[in-house]
């Protein structure tokens, strides 16, 4: 506008030079006798006015100029002149459009804005929830390309999961099976499979129930592909487990049964002709009831155990006491077999904090455990011995059986298990070293060992804390 305006001064300088000039040609008296010279005079004026005019009009302009950068379109008609009264309605329209133009950009993009920030922030809640979840999740984009997984399923598959992003999962899981069960979804645009799968790693196979769930937009069509992976392989174990005790309690509750079954069948059917017989056959169903009780009890005393619930009365006892009292009850047992029992307990105080019945029932199973696999003739010794240091009291059974091969000792302890020797020698239910070990191990805070070697005996133990021990920890 500027440089326009500069041009309106130098066309109204010069006209005005051009004007003098004239002027002063005239006052010699040269235009009076000059026709071409008056004619330059009109064409000087003409110049000279339309010169005044172009700067009218760039002022005009200018003033147009300043109202528009103002933002202040409605003071154009204000100014004066006439541009500004034909402009300013033409302007004042466009510019009012223009302004309501970027009112509805300005809303649309607030709208955008907030929209991402939700976009954002739930990107980031549904990513928060993922990672929240302990088993692992896997999600892929329809053309198999990883979209997200959390900190287990990186762990499981071995991949990181910054730099894994969009990449193929092709490129960062090898496990055919896993990848076969994607695929199958993605093509099949199934809404749930599930299927079980084993994952091998460094610390072993495992087994996991895998469950894939498609994604679709609003029109249907497939986006993606969520996976699931649920480690089941201790629900597995324990079902295991269950089935193999039920089975053994199935089989130890038949063999009694069988026998109580059959001797009473033979007493109804009158088979016992004499009174010698008969009583046979009762001693026969007595020592199978009797046995059949033993077993329910030791069942029932793990599993209150196991679960917590049962019932401990504990007090101040002496281990050399309850040790000359089991030795008593089976020492008529020992002597059928004529075997020696010795008892070797310390002098020292032996005093421990502990179910007086619960203790017991250990040693009654060591000590017949031992009578029960020692061949006719031999020997049964016990020994005590106290770590006033250490806080502890140890009790030892040692037998001079059959001995336990070195492959099985670490399962002598288990429900249900026998030594394969042990079968052939004597019967039992594999039930009172496990109920040892839950006595000493859950119970009392002790522990259990066995050593062994085979046709050479066996030692059973148990070491407690003394009772100076505990009330100093108390």
């Amino acid at each position: 506008m500027s440089y326009t305006r500069n041009l309106g001064w130098i066309g109204l300088v010069v006209a005005a030079c051009g004007l003098l000039t004239t002027m002063f040609a005239g006052q010699t008296g040269i235009f009076v006798s000059n026709p071409v010279t008056l004619g330059g005079l009109a064409v000087l004026i003409a110049l000279l006015t339309l010169a005044w005019y172009w700067l009218s009009l760039c002022a005009q302009a200018e003033e147009i100029t300043h109202y528009l950068e103002k933002g202040e379109p409605d003071r154009i008609k204000a100014a004066r002149g006439t541009l500004p009264r034909l402009l300013a309605a033409p302007i004042a329209e466009f510019f009012h459009t223009y302004h309501k133009r970027i009112e509805t950009l300005k809303n649309l993009l607030s709208d955008l804005q907030i929209q991402m920030q939700l976009s954002d922030r739930q990107r980031k809640d549904v990513q928060a929830i993922i990672f929240s979840i302990h088993d692992a999740v896997i999600v892929i984009d329809g053309f198999g390309k990883l979209l997200t997984a959390n900190p287990p399923a990186a762990e499981l598959f071995g991949f990181d999961i910054k730099n894994s992003s969009r990449k193929s999962i092709m490129e960062l899981i090898s496990n055919p099976e896993f990848l076969q069960l994607l695929d199958q979804s993605r093509e099949s645009k199934a809404q749930h499979i599930k299927r079980q799968i084993d994952i091998a790693s460094v610390e072993g196979t495992s087994t996991f129930d895998c469950i894939t769930s498609c994604i679709f937009d609003d029109a249907q069509n497939l986006c993606g592909v969520v996976a699931v992976l649920h480690d089941i392989t201790r629900e597995k174990q324990a079902a295991r487990l269950k089935n193999e005790f039920v089975n053994h309690v199935s089989h130890e509750l038949k063999t009694p049964l069988a026998s109580i079954t059959a001797y009473a069948e033979m007493l109804v059917d009158g088979e016992a002709e004499d009174e010698k017989t008969r009583k046979e056959f009762l001693a026969v169903i007595q020592e199978q009831a009797q046995r059949l009780n033993r077993l329910i009890e030791n069942l029932l005393n793990i599993s209150r155990i196991e679960s917590g619930l049962i019932k401990v009365n504990k007090e101040s006892v002496s281990l050399t006491i309850l040790i000359h009292q089991a030795v008593l009850m089976l020492k008529s047992y020992a002597a059928e077999k004529n075997i020696e029992l010795v008892e070797k307990t310390s002098i020292v105080c032996d005093q421990i904090y502990a179910d007086r019945d619960m203790i017991t029932q250990v040693l009654f199973n060591l000590i017949s455990n031992a009578i029960k696999y020692t061949p006719v003739g031999g020997s049964v010794k016990l020994g005590t011995e106290v770590k006033e240091a250490e806080g502890t009291v140890t009790v030892t059974v040692t037998d001079t059986g059959v001995g336990i091969p070195q492959n099985e000792i670490s399962r002598v302890f288990d429900k249900f298990y026998r030594v394969g020797e042990e079968k052939k020698t004597a019967e039992g239910t594999g039930l009172g070293l496990n109920l040892v070990k839950q006595i000493v191990e859950k119970v009392h805070n002790g522990r259990v060992f066995v050593t062994s070697k085979p046709d050479a005996g066996s030692t059973f133990g148990f070491e407690l804390p003394l009772m100076s021990a505990q009330t100093v920890a108390v």
